[in-house]
């Protein structure tokens, strides 16, 4: 990459990196005040609700944030186009969703959910509003405002939330906190982004997109759906309870993955466009990103399974015990997740829509299908859950496929690029535990296995004068002086 383009998304990276990490950080102190104060029953509500929520934003949206960062000419006139298509089709979505409600509920068998689902749709048609403000700050790699914007939503919606909550207002406290968070959102990237719409619209743009856009959008309904299949599941089929015991474990799991994927997601697809046509820098680039990548993925979301035992109890109570071992399987699972988000990125800077299209579909199908025959053989949840975790792993493989046919990345590189740190941090873990299983207080435990497992990892690289571990530590202290 020039040295421009890899300042800016070396600046990215450090702010994507900052902003996930430290909404995850908000949202585990949260959702430790949460937890204790709420039942298994009050998340499991909410996350009956979350694929619906979910679907409905990828409709919002429609792939079309997607095709303007794609489009390397964009002009205002494609930003106001997609503004106002965004609010018709949110507020459509919302008189739907209004109406079908009651159906939702029967299906749950949940009467609960009638009155609370409509409230907490109000979510999605508020966040609409900031879809396009949002799409200029990320097109632009402008991760600093995007930070500061989520950080500042996040103090807001929690605090609501915990106050709420402490008021015995219980499950509608959950649904506020997500209402107050895109309303603030909203709001701040509109001041941030200077961006304003007006009413001379027209809808060319909107088909001249809509070949890539409406590929997208499938793909996005889809995902969202591979993402929250479980909760659909496991409230069909099993209880609420259950439910709530897997959106608990899921929780910290995303906190981890959501880390990693916000920090590559926030620069991968606008520095691939920006790179250009030449399948030399493109290859270098991505190699390097991969690098990068697994470097930290691998330790932190190993790691997280490692500890989730004491961090569940710690944190959130013994009462959430049971969900531990879901975590620990599902962080592993993670640990694949930002490697695959940087190879469909790479595949939807080349505009192949379809080819990501079809690979979530036929991963979502495949995973339905396992679910399902997991179920009817009498498997439980924690059977479901490892079929999850090896499906996400193995993915990898489908995307490398087409990765390798955009611009010739052999898999030998790529495992060249993976596999010593999977490997190492995997080997770290294993040896931490054991070394550390006779330790009996789990505030100990939790904070020797931290401390013993990250010394172990960083000082084994050093040792073997891992490259980007060298590179990340002067970016580092470049940025500190």
């Amino acid at each position: 990459m020039s040295g421009e383009l890899k300042d800016k998304t070396a600046k990215g990276l450090f702010w994507a990196a900052f902003n996930s990490g430290t909404m995850q950080l908000l949202n585990a102190v949260f959702g430790i005040i949460l937890a204790r104060r709420l039942s298994q029953d009050d998340y499991g509500l909410i996350g009956m609700l979350m694929i619906f929520s979910m679907v409905a934003t990828s409709l919002q949206d429609s792939g079309f944030v997607t095709a303007l960062t794609n489009k390397k000419d964009a002009t205002y006139r494609d930003f106001n186009s997609v503004f106002w298509f965004n609010i018709v089709v949110s507020l459509l979505l919302y008189v739907l969703f209004w109406f079908f409600a009651p159906l939702i509920s029967d299906f749950y068998a949940e009467p609960l959910l009638t009155s609370l689902s409509r409230y907490y749709f109000l979510g999605f048609f508020i966040a609409s509003f900031s879809i396009v403000p949002r799409a200029i700050l990320f097109r632009q790699i402008r991760q600093k405002p995007l930070a500061i914007i989520g950080v500042f939503a996040l103090i807001v919606s929690g605090t609501v939330g915990v106050i709420m909550a402490y008021n015995d207002m219980a499950y509608w406290g959950l649904a506020t906190q997500t209402i107050v968070f895109n309303f603030t959102v909203s709001i701040l990237s509109w001041i941030v982004s200077k961006w304003r719409p007006s009413f001379d619209i027209s809808l060319t743009p909107v088909r001249e997109m809509f070949g890539f856009s409406s590929k997208m959008l499938l793909t996005n309904i889809f995902n969202q759906i591979n993402n929250n299949i479980f909760a659909l599941v496991l409230g069909k089929l099993y209880n609420r309870t259950q439910v709530g015991l897997y959106t608990q474990a899921n929780k910290w799991n995303t906190m981890g993955a959501s880390t990693i994927t916000g920090m590559v997601q926030g620069v991968a697809q606008p520095t691939f466009v920006q790179v250009g046509d030449d399948r030399g820098r493109l290859r270098n680039a991505f190699s390097k990103m991969l690098r990068f990548t697994s470097f930290v993925s691998f330790p932190l979301m190993f790691g997280l399974s490692l500890v989730a035992p004491e961090l569940i109890v710690i944190l959130i109570g013994e009462k959430w015990l049971a969900s531990a071992m879901l975590m620990r399987i599902l962080c592993v699972g993670g640990a694949f997740l930002p490697i695959s988000t940087l190879y469909f990125n790479l595949v939807i800077s080349r505009g192949k829509s379809n080819v990501y299209m079809w690979n979530i579909i036929c991963q979502g199908i495949v995973l339905l299908c396992a679910i399902v025959f997991i179920y009817y053989i009498g498997g439980g949840v924690t059977a479901m859950v490892s079929v999850y975790a090896c499906l996400v792993a193995l993915w990898i493989l489908v995307w490398h496929y087409f990765v390798w046919r955009e611009i010739s990345f052999s898999l030998v590189q790529a495992f060249k690029d993976t596999l010593p740190f999977c490997m190492l941090a995997a080997s770290v873990m294993a040896l931490t535990y054991y070394a550390t299983s006779w330790i009996q207080n789990l505030y100990l435990l939790l904070f020797v296995r931290i401390l013993f497992a990250a010394f172990l990892y960083l000082s084994a690289l050093w040792v073997m004068k891992a490259k980007i571990l060298r590179e990340s530590m002067v970016y580092i202290f470049k940025r500190k002086k």
